[in-house]
């Protein structure tokens, strides 16, 4: 390696200080990501308890809050700690871009080596994230967390069971049942991610989808701290539905496997007629029943068709931002140059 001149010695020593003095975090080892809205009852504590945890491994770390549209005090609250503390940051989106964007967007703003993603209810144990960074350490990319239990109404339940036996079945790659996507990715996966552009990211399975080597690690998963959830029946079907569809091409050519049932029905019904016409049998049912279904044939393959084309459409024009940002806090400007 090139040794350093005087003047870039100096520049070097002069950055070093610049940084000690604001007390900003540049390129921390581990950054973590807390999705926040309405969580004024729980900002204060998840932090300290993020903190506590954090600095009981001896890790150079910062924490990026991300507020998704709070109609109560959580961007005051915040607000507050970050002047306290630089480790914390903030962003504040201009709105409530829903619980796949905002939660990412935060990921691929995060300077760490590693980045662990979690909520701010503590429903995602604090207690776990010692473990999460020594297996990180240890040299595993990718350590999810994957909740054991979980008290939910029937709905609720139904909901999630519904979203896994859809993405078992018609799913491009696999997912990790009751995984939320609380755990730490190595910077490398995060950047491999969001190489991929997409629009609504289904974040859980988009780790699946890298290849990455994936530990789990059950855990009792509590009831809310504070406050009162944001999610309900349908935010959670939508979430299983946009989640399904951004990472299942097999759906999208279900039409064609219909189509093809329909073809063989067809190419039955003829053998039918012909068979009626040399038995002496009326052919005029099999002939309504082969026209009819030939044109489900055709209805089903234009329909499988169209979706295919569909998704290729989508795979070459994904180039949207994920939030628009209101503003932002603590963020030096040299943050994430890795």
């Amino acid at each position: 390696m090139a040794e350093l001149s005087p003047i870039d010695t100096r520049r070097m020593l002069e950055l070093v200080e610049a940084q000690r003095a604001d007390g900003l975090i540049r390129n921390p080892e581990v950054t973590v990501c807390v999705a926040c809205r309405n969580e004024a009852a729980n900002a204060q504590a998840i932090a300290a308890a993020i903190i506590e945890n954090m600095e009981s491994v001896d890790a150079d770390f910062d924490i990026i809050f991300i507020d998704n549209e709070s109609t109560d005090e959580t961007v005051e609250i915040v607000k507050g700690m970050c002047a306290r503390d630089p480790r914390i940051k903030l962003i504040v989106n201009t709105r409530n871009f829903g619980q796949m964007r905002s939660p990412t967007h935060a990921i691929y703003e995060a300077g760490g080596r590693a980045i662990i993603s979690m909520c701010a209810d503590f429903q995602d144990s604090p207690a776990l994230l010692p473990e999460f960074v020594r297996r990180w350490r240890a040299g595993v990319p990718i350590v999810l967390g994957v909740r054991e239990s979980e008290k939910s109404g029937m709905a609720l339940t139904a909901v999630r069971s519904m979203s896994y036996k859809l993405q078992e079945t018609f799913g491009d790659y696999k997912i990790i049942p009751n995984a939320t996507g609380f755990g730490i990715y190595d910077a490398a996966v995060v950047n491999a991610i969001k190489q991929l552009n997409e629009p609504d990211p289904f974040f859980r399975g988009l780790l699946v989808e890298t290849g990455y080597r994936i530990e789990t690690i059950p855990f009792k998963r509590p009831p809310r701290a504070g406050g009162k959830s944001n999610n309900n029946f349908f935010t959670l079907l939508d979430f299983a539905l946009n989640g399904l569809a951004g990472s299942s091409a097999g759906l999208l050519r279900a039409p064609l496997y219909v189509a093809f049932a329909f073809a063989v029905l067809t190419v039955i019904c003829l053998g039918g007629s012909v068979f009626a016409a040399f038995t002496g049998r009326s052919v005029q049912l099999w002939l309504f029943a082969a026209m009819l279904e030939g044109q489900f044939t055709m209805l089903f393959l234009f329909l499988g068709l169209l979706g295919v084309q569909v998704r290729l459409i989508a795979d070459r024009t994904r180039n949207q931002p994920l939030v628009l940002e209101r503003e932002r806090i603590n963020f030096p400007d040299d943050y994430r140059q890795k």
